[in-house]
């Protein structure tokens, strides 16, 4: 069995003088959660769309669980379970009747895809709704059934591009709860049925709580990945660097702290700003911006360092 499951290598695709995809590598290796983070037009979905096999790469290879899916497009495929940025469910057919299409489409017969598919609803917790129309199930069981769906074929890879945006926190949540015990767990002996899937995710996502549940993470920007690493690795870029700042009126705060030759940006969090402050530069921000706030009448609540989000680390490489 390869180490690699997914092995993209030098992608590009060009929409007129758009460079959507620009130069993207990627290696996923079985069993991993690969986080793709960037901000709107930065080339997550397109990527994912080569991946799939939907779209064909001006330049570059894919291979997916082995298979070269310019030449071996079909046999990709099978391997692959995706869920697209917007519900695409038909919206008059029941929820068991969704899962059947999509099942029967990928040649599953009946007594292929009916327990299969009843396993699949108890697992993302749609049993209960096996009978109601698509089109009447909320935001987040609506991800659930899509997720339900891309998983009746038993994919070796999943991909999901955001597939938790305009949902609520509790069910962004439970989404990931499912996402984490799909990968945790081996396969089994059998190969039968949703315990044991033990399957690699490769998932966009807009939210740096999501991408820190990633074993690895890359962000994008302008269609290329300006980094990749653990989540741990990446914030560690600026270890040291962090400083938090609360106190009133917020603007004063900022102007002041912007104002500082040491401090290279300032982002709010919150009714808190971060300020990441060049290296070694710690002590010396926090001297001079608590004398200068005190000098102004403003208030100065905390000033202090902190560990960096994945966040703050986002906020930097967006700089670049």
């Amino acid at each position: 069995m390869t180490d690699t499951l997914v092995q993209a290598t030098d992608l590009h695709k060009h929409f007129g003088n758009n460079r959507a995809v620009d130069g993207v590598s990627l290696h996923i290796k079985p069993g991993e959660i690969y986080g793709l983070v960037g901000s709107d037009g930065a080339g997550k979905t397109t990527t994912m769309r080569l991946l799939v096999g939907a779209l064909l790469p001006n330049k570059g290879e894919i291979h997916v669980c082995g298979y070269d899916v310019l030449k071996q497009t079909e046999l990709a495929r099978s391997q692959i379970g995706y869920l697209s940025q917007r519900f695409s469910m038909y919206e008059d057919l029941s929820v068991l009747e969704n899962i059947r299409f999509f099942a029967e489409v990928r040649g599953l017969s009946q007594t292929e895809w009916l327990p299969r598919s009843m396993e699949i609803l108890e697992f993302v917790g749609l049993a209960d709704f096996k009978d109601r129309r698509a089109g009447q199930l909320s935001g987040g069981m609506k991800q659930k059934l899509g997720l339900a769906s891309a998983l009746v074929t038993r994919p070796r890879l999943l991909l999901l591009d955001e597939p938790t945006t305009g949902v609520d926190p509790v069910t962004r949540q439970d989404f990931w709860q499912l996402v984490i015990k799909l990968v945790s767990m081996s396969p089994s002996p059998s190969g039968r049925g949703v315990r044991g899937e033990g399957v690699s995710v490769l998932i966009s996502t807009p939210y740096m709580d999501e991408a820190s549940r990633c074993h690895r993470v890359g962000f994008m920007k302008l269609g290329k990945i300006i980094a990749e690493d653990t989540p741990s690795n990446l914030r560690a870029r600026l270890n040291g660097r962090v400083l938090e700042l609360r106190g009133n009126p917020i603007n004063t705060l900022r102007r002041i702290a912007h104002q500082d030759e040491d401090v290279e940006d300032v982002a709010a969090f919150g009714d808190k700003l971060h300020l990441r402050v060049k290296e070694n530069a710690v002590k010396k921000v926090i001297s001079r911006l608590t004398k200068q706030i005190k000098s102004q009448n403003a208030e100065l609540i905390e000033l202090r360092p902190v560990p960096p989000t994945l966040e703050d680390v986002f906020i930097a490489l967006s700089d670049i």
